[in-house]
């Protein structure tokens, strides 16, 4: 029978909420208090160890989209090693844009006796598990000297990922171009002050021209800039884009990339960075050379030299929120 929440203080400040549900206290968090508990290195190093070495103990099925007029509703489950996991997202879709969260929520449960054992708002638990994934991508196949970081996007996803990849490289320089210069520049002002380097505002293929490691974070449905620009050893993070007729980079880009897809899964049915250059004729299935699991763990090389330009490609999956929120049920 459920009893009624209480509230503990701790050190002056209120704890997490809990609720008695059977025989767990289930944790309910605010998604402030899911950004105040996800520590990216924690979670970049869990996320590394899921998919090197627990990746094939998850099942993910395929996630589901359920579309009525202008919102969309993503459903994620993940089940493995004692757990079960299911994020919700509702999604909204602008005019000449890609679709943009409205909400996430996600549920964390026994598998065993199927009692809820965390409940938490999800939107920065999706911001920062994308953001720790690309830090794990990053350390694997950007160079070693890579030095100035180009950031595409103003939003929720560039903001996680400026600062989170930090923790896989020592950066000298961040450029960044978001939709509009008003934009661009309120998102270099916010970080000015808190930073190691400089950061300054770009055009875009200014920003795509310089950048040793490039994350694109928007919604946009178009390339972001021209693949001819791209210097020879760039590493790419792609993270915005998650629909087979949408896209952040063009045939060119793609053409030029040893690419690492999150999951097969995910990617060779969603992303259509990969998936139109492949219908034009662009690229082959061997433009794909591994998943993160394959690269990770050895079994593919990506990176055969400091000249390569790599590409890691994310739709975002299951395991990665699930990982996350077994964090945040420890």
């Amino acid at each position: 029978m459920q009893q009624p929440h209480r509230q503990l203080r701790t050190s002056g400040a209120l704890a997490p909420t809990f609720f008695r549900i059977n025989r767990y206290c289930v944790n309910i968090l605010k998604d402030h208090e899911v950004a105040e508990r996800l520590d990216i290195p924690k979670l970049a190093a869990a996320l590394e160890h899921a998919f090197r070495t627990e990746r094939h103990s998850f099942t993910m099925p395929p996630r589901m989209f359920l579309t009525q007029d202008a919102h969309t509703l993503l459903i994620m489950p993940c089940y493995g090693n004692g757990l079960m996991g299911l994020k919700v997202v509702t999604m909204a879709t602008e005019p000449g844009r890609g679709a943009h969260i409205v909400k996430t929520n996600y549920t964390l449960y026994d598998a065993q006796s199927g009692d809820v054992t965390l409940l938490a708002e999800a939107d920065s638990l999706t911001d920062l598990r994308t953001a720790a994934t690309s830090v794990v991508a990053t350390r694997l196949l950007a160079r070693p000297d890579a030095k100035v970081l180009g950031i595409f996007g103003t939003g929720r996803q560039a903001r996680a990922h400026l600062p989170a990849l930090f923790h896989a490289r020592d950066f000298e320089q961040v450029l960044t171009c978001g939709s509009t210069p008003e934009r661009t520049q309120t998102f270099v002002e916010s970080f000015s002050a808190n930073l190691p380097c400089p950061i300054r505002a770009t055009d875009p293929d200014t920003c795509a021209a310089e950048a040793d490691v490039i994350c694109t974070c928007t919604t946009s449905t178009v390339p972001l800039f021209d693949g001819r620009v791209l210097r020879p050893g760039t590493h790419l993070n792609l993270v915005g884009a998650f629909r087979s007729d949408t896209r952040e980079v063009d045939d060119e880009t793609a053409r030029r990339s040893r690419i690492v897809v999150d999951t097969y899964e995910g990617c060779l049915q969603e992303a259509g960075d990969i998936l139109i250059p492949q219908k034009n004729g662009t690229i082959g299935a061997e433009h794909v050379i591994a998943d993160l699991h394959e690269a990770l763990a050895g079994a593919r090389q990506v990176r055969r030299g400091p000249q390569d330009i790599t590409l890691f490609k994310s739709v975002g999956c299951a395991l990665e929120d699930l990982v996350a929120a077994r964090l945040l049920s420890t």
